[in-house]
């Protein structure tokens, strides 16, 4: 593809995905990612870091050297999607066995979804080159062993505007953690759930290459992503150049869960928010880019049930937060209040509080009931896994939206709604009565990345 030709996208003539250079200008905090398709013009995506330090001693400076090049190539999934060419070259730097399997797996699990839909099988395809004597970097040890940089005791937290990033926010708050909130946009919503933290604030920008949207329109592959890790990747960046020695989200267990196709299997729309990438990543970033910066999720060891429960405790964010996704897209609609009503995102946010908040406060949050709309029952049915899948969204598992409205069912304030009166009338004779008690969805979990300490200190909390 030539650069003259570059708005005749041919999706299926493209041979190669490059990995050009990238770059950092500490004067301005912009880092450069440069990509292109053969020898098509460069994609040029820019990441934008306020306040970082002008001059970093030399070891950090190469931690962050490091972690730039994986940002790189962790953000490159946004272009290499437009085409999945069957050739993938990186043309400024050598990468090794451990960091293409790393980036196999991310590219490969992450854009499952975006297969799924349009009908593509990447396994085996998705083959990043390695060098089999790559040099290693400058503050590298031996087997290419990150060192230790000093960094201060200070949480960078990802706050999406949500439930699940405030209960964290809180968690912390609440054992003494020194903390700073941080997001990555626009977002007007997101910033003013930050505000009302009163913590400090960083907000590091993201411009996509511009020719993407128009490949789009052209007819390139098109789909989900694992943003998750792209972020993970942009603030690991973000807190080496602020010397923080901890990059901290909010995902739940329940991430780790897809949803099951019949004839395909498991398909995990967040797979990037599960166990296995937090795993996956986080080694890599204390082994091979600081060995003192912790990457965890601190709900991990929760399910999104769990977190509910914990989010009910407080109505501090009770006018500020939501988990609606039509808030948050690159482009597209936005609802005209805080909560369309409609999506899994407001269905299952919805039907996970109910337990644990009095009604009236709910459906003030939300501007109506959710349940007692007969229009809703199609979205209840996928979160139940009832003659449907658990929907591609940031949602619970089926057996926590199963227990929830069974609860319900047992209450007089909701078991007359319309969902949960048709629940209890036609889904709750077809179950096991071991599978829907609540309590047993509230237990903690033992597999997590949060450091000992501190989850030594933060265990009574989640469990109360």
């Amino acid at each position: 593809m030539s650069a003259e030709n570059a708005l005749n996208f041919e999706r299926d003539a493209i041979r190669a995905f490059r990995f050009v250079r990238c770059e950092f200008d500490p004067q301005t905090g912009v880092a450069r990612l440069v990509y292109a398709f053969d020898d098509g013009p460069e994609l040029v995506e820019t990441v934008t870091v306020p306040g970082a330090p002008f001059v970093l001693e030399p070891a950090r400076a190469a931690a962050v050297e490091r972690a730039l090049r994986l940002l790189h190539l962790i953000a490159g999934v946004s272009y290499y999607k437009a085409a999945v060419p069957p050739d993938i070259r990186i043309d400024s730097y050598a990468i090794d066995a451990d960091t293409a399997a790393l980036l196999e797996t991310i590219y490969l699990n992450g854009l499952g979804e975006f297969a799924y839909r349009n009908g593509l099988n990447l396994h085996g395809r998705i083959r990043f080159p390695v060098d089999a004597n790559p040099l290693p970097d400058e503050g590298e040890g031996e087997n290419n062993s990150a060192p230790a940089l000093g960094l201060r005791e200070h949480a960078l937290v990802a706050i999406g505007g949500g439930k699940d990033s405030l209960v964290s926010i809180e968690a912390l708050r609440g054992v003494g953690v020194e903390q700073t909130v941080t997001w990555i946009g626009g977002s007007q919503l997101i910033k003013a759930c930050a505000e009302r933290t009163g913590l400090p604030m960083l907000n590091p920008g993201r411009q996509l290459a511009s020719q993407l949207f128009e490949y789009n329109r052209l007819g390139a592959w098109n789909g989900h992503i694992p943003v998750t890790a792209v972020n993970s990747a942009i603030l690991v960046f973000a807190a080496l150049l602020h010397g923080m020695d901890q990059v901290v989200f909010s995902n739940e267990r329940s991430a780790s869960y897809g949803s099951v196709i019949p004839g395909t299997g498991e398909v995990n729309h967040q797979w990037s928010k599960g166990w296995a990438f937090e795993r996956a990543f986080g080694d890599y970033v204390q082994t091979r880019i600081a060995a003192d910066l912790k990457y965890y999720s601190l709900l991990r060891p929760l399910s999104e049930l769990a977190v509910a429960r914990q989010f009910a405790k407080t109505d501090r964010y009770d006018a500020h937060f939501s988990s609606c996704n039509r808030n948050f897209h690159i482009l597209g609609e936005r609802p005209v209040n805080r909560w369309c009503g409609v999506c899994p995102k407001c269905h299952f946010v919805f039907l996970a509080l109910a337990p644990f908040m009095p009604k009236p406060r709910l459906v003030g949050i939300f501007g109506r009931n959710l349940l007692d709309d007969p229009a809703q029952m199609p979205g209840y049915d996928a979160l139940l896994e009832f003659q449907d899948h658990k929907p591609f969204e940031c949602v619970g598992e089926g057996r926590e939206s199963r227990a929830a409205m069974a609860a319900l069912a047992e209450r007089p304030e909701w078991r007359e709604d319309e969902i949960v009166e048709r629940f209890a009338r036609e889904i709750r004779p077809q179950l096991l009565d071991a599978e829907l008690p609540i309590e047993p969805l509230l237990a903690l979990d033992d597999e997590h990345r949060v450091p000992a300490a501190l989850w030594s200190r933060l265990r009574a909390h989640f469990a109360a």
